[in-house]
């Protein structure tokens, strides 16, 4: 899943932030612009879905630098005859974005999963009318309860083992390591801890300052953290890495790193 939220009265000019892969209907993110009576917890339903393709790029730094990115790993690790899989699949801005970097003609299958129905709408409606090469199947679940991956070439989660609540983060890496193909790898993208208390303060510090260069008012930020606290759970780049290699994969490199933000390709 990719995810941050936007609704509200005041519609400042758009920032020259790159809009994310199939995003030409998409509304403008104001969803904590107003002061709210209470925060409540940060969801993905139908207000979120509505303006998530504005809000990703807005609020993850190199947005779509680490799409590119995705799909020369996804070309370099993508078998004929396999599936792609995207764990938090959302809007499908990734599967969009990485049909740029495959050959129409190599036999692949997609699979999206999302624990947001309005998100899948969105998915369904944007492949379709991108003509989207390639067989896909969108399918309706909570990561939480577990998930059955099947020869897989390429795994994606992007931006979403951070929601998964840590109980459950062991046993969902476990299957998608049993169902990748033997060559086949795992592309992680997450928000990180710093090793250090002063690092991370910084590292947060020059995170918000790249909000609010993308248009986000101090108000946003504060309420946006506020309901993401208890949803949004990083571990440190670290503890990424140990859990990965305790379910199977040998082979963890970083590819991308941004202050509290990493890519992570991984293969057994």
């Amino acid at each position: 899943m990719k995810r941050d939220p936007g609704i509200g009265s005041s519609r400042p000019e758009k920032p020259a932030a790159a809009k994310a892969e199939g995003s030409a209907q998409e509304q403008r993110d104001a969803i904590f612009s107003r002061p709210l009576p209470r925060i409540h917890d940060f969801h993905f339903g139908a207000e979120t879905a509505g303006v998530f393709d504005d809000m990703l790029p807005r609020s993850v730094p190199f947005y779509p630098e680490i799409q590119r990115m995705i799909g020369d790993l996804v070309a370099d690790f993508a078998a004929p005859g396999s599936a792609i899989y995207d764990l938090g699949c959302s809007t499908a801005t990734t599967f969009l974005s990485i049909a740029r970097s495959l050959p129409r003609e190599i036999d692949l299958r997609f699979v999206g999963v999302d624990s947001s129905a309005e998100m899948l709408d969105i998915a369904r409606r944007k492949l379709e009318e991108k003509d989207f090469p390639w067989p896909f199947d969108l399918q309706h679940s909570d990561l939480n309860q577990g998930v059955i991956v099947r020869d897989a070439s390429v795994v994606m989660m992007v931006l979403t083992l951070q929601f998964i609540r840590p109980l459950y983060r062991e046993s969902v890496i476990r299957s998608i390591s049993e169902g990748l193909t033997q060559n086949g790898c795992l592309i992680l993208v997450e928000k990180v801890l710093a090793e250090d208390s002063t690092f991370n303060r910084l590292f947060i510090q020059h995170y918000y300052e790249m909000k609010r260069r993308n248009g986000y008012s101090d108000l946003e930020i504060a309420q946006k953290r506020e309901a993401l606290e208890n949803v949004l759970i990083p571990y440190r780049l670290e503890e990424n890495e140990d859990l990965l290699k305790r379910q199977g994969f040998r082979h963890v490199d970083v590819f991308f790193k941004w202050y509290n933000f990493c890519g992570i390709v991984a293969r057994r």
